[in-house]
């Protein structure tokens, strides 16, 4: 067991006074068998008065709003965790199982394409070969590694409203990319699969008290029988480095913060991860 402190933190600069925000953080991780929650508190600069709700996928959100002028806004996201590594479903199912008319009416919204995770006849085409040769668990990886082999780990060459299509037609994108493309090929086969977001510590041998860059990060979770994670950008399991925050169908659904502002000009954005292992 692994115990992590992350500090998110979102600087916004306004190029003139913004009146009004509207603003929804999903930057709280989540309390599962795999990890637990022991401190998260989200605070703004300027202070707002907030309030807390559970999204209709399951991801804490903090709702706040500013109305009086600003020309800069902070959001800090302040969270101690403890985490473990995965373990395997219990229970792993065969695809006659997984493609019952109870999983496909109960995973209805996550077997659907999406808008960042649209199916194509290439992609359809490779689903089905991956599913022929493979049971649902194994499936899982070898998607992932498909992905792996078709895009480049190349930052600044999508934006968060590309597609898995559009990264797989430029053969390059980040971790974004790579959980879309492999989400598109498993519900292609008729797994349920969602978009996890959250934090990864980039060190496996990670010193006790030593605070480096962490990133922001997504990975797949894949229903088998139960849910199932893995990363593909990284070919990996998921491990006490990983702190799932948010899932949903895909990036729209756990984007970390959102919102709506009255005011003129565009905004520079500024965004650090800080991650610590206490224990």
């Amino acid at each position: 067991m692994w115990r992590l402190r992350i500090v998110h933190t979102t600087g916004y600069a306004y190029q003139s006074p913004v009146t009004a925000s509207y603003n929804e953080a999903r930057l709280t991780p989540r309390s599962n068998s795999r990890q637990n929650v022991i401190l998260n508190r989200v605070e703004t600069i300027p202070a707002t008065r907030s309030y807390r709700y559970i999204d209709y996928w399951g991801t804490a959100v903090t709702a706040f709003d500013l109305h009086a002028p600003h020309t800069d806004l902070t959001v800090t996201s302040s969270s101690v965790v403890e985490t473990e590594r995965q373990e395997p479903p219990a229970e792993e199912l065969a695809w006659k199982e997984l493609r019952s008319e109870a999983v496909i009416d109960r995973y209805d919204e996550l077997l659907r394409p999406t808008g960042h995770t649209p199916m194509n006849k290439r992609v359809a085409s490779v689903a089905k070969k991956i599913a022929k040769n493979n049971e649902p668990a194994e499936a899982v990886v070898a998607a992932a590694k498909w992905v792996r082999g078709e895009l480049d780990y190349l930052p600044g060459t999508t934006s968060v409203h590309s597609s898995g299509l559009d990264a797989l037609n430029a053969g390059k994108g980040v971790c974004q990319d790579f959980v879309h493309l492999s989400l598109m090929l498993l519900r292609g086969m008729g797994i349920p699969a969602q978009y996890v977001s959250g934090y990864l510590h980039p060190k496996q041998d990670a010193v006790i008290g030593d605070t480096v860059d962490g990133r922001s990060h997504a990975w797949i979770e894949a229903w088998i029988g139960g849910w199932w994670g893995f990363d593909p950008t990284n070919d990996s399991a998921i491990s006490e480095q990983y702190v799932s925050v948010g899932v949903g169908r895909d990036y729209t659904d756990v984007s970390p913060l959102k919102g709506i502002y009255s005011g003129e000009g565009a905004t520079d954005l500024d965004v650090v991860v800080e991650v610590t292992r206490l224990a």
